[in-house]
């Protein structure tokens, strides 16, 4: 068997789903985003890519700050719902029955309902062509206490949290093993 080749593409598949917030409290809004992920461990740094024809693309490059909030089963109508309205004409958290939580360190409220909101410092803007690359410092990551184990610890399996693929949401699945389990030793020394 062979693959088939395609010309260059976005097809790096699963991606998150998240719901950006961005604003103030007063007056904020919501773009669902899955170009994001994580760019450098030390300091905490993350992206998220924008297109220049958004509503919240402006919001962002003025007020340098965005909060990134993960997205769960129970929020994916609210997050496709968010991706394709704009905020220009609705109030996404009062259509949505979303509620604002107020930040630590950023303006702009996070999503109460989300079981994981980062907050996010902008310390480069780079225009790429179709998007425009956001990138931030993580200044802090808010957990949802429900969310936290007997140890402390996240336990990301209780949030079922979704991911998007080729134009569709996807629940997460099983937990396949732990980070080095391929090289682990089992109890027998093996």
């Amino acid at each position: 068997m062979s693959k088939i080749v395609w010309k260059p593409g976005t097809f790096l598949y699963p991606i998150p789903a998240v719901m950006v917030s961005c604003g103030t409290m007063e007056k904020s809004n919501i773009i669902t985003v899955a170009w994001t992920g994580i760019i450098n461990t030390n300091p905490a740094m993350v992206y998220i890519s924008v297109r220049p024809t958004r509503y919240s693309y402006n919001i962002i490059k003025e007020q340098r700050e965005f909060v990134i909030n993960l997205t769960t089963k129970d929020l994916a109508r609210a997050t496709d719902w968010c991706g394709v309205k704009t905020g220009e004409k609705v109030d996404k958290f009062k259509e949505m029955k979303l509620h604002k939580e107020k930040a630590n360190f950023v303006k702009c409220p996070m999503i109460k309902e989300s079981p994981v909101s980062v907050e996010c410092k902008v310390k480069e803007i780079k225009e790429l062509g179709s998007h425009t690359m956001f990138i931030a410092e993580v200044l802090a990551i808010n957990s949802d206490e429900k969310y936290i184990d007997e140890k402390g610890a996240f336990d990301i399996s209780k949030c079922n949290l979704i991911s998007y693929a080729n134009g569709g949401y996807y629940s997460m699945g099983k937990k396949l093993g732990k980070f080095g389990f391929s090289v682990k030793k089992n109890k027998n020394g093996h």
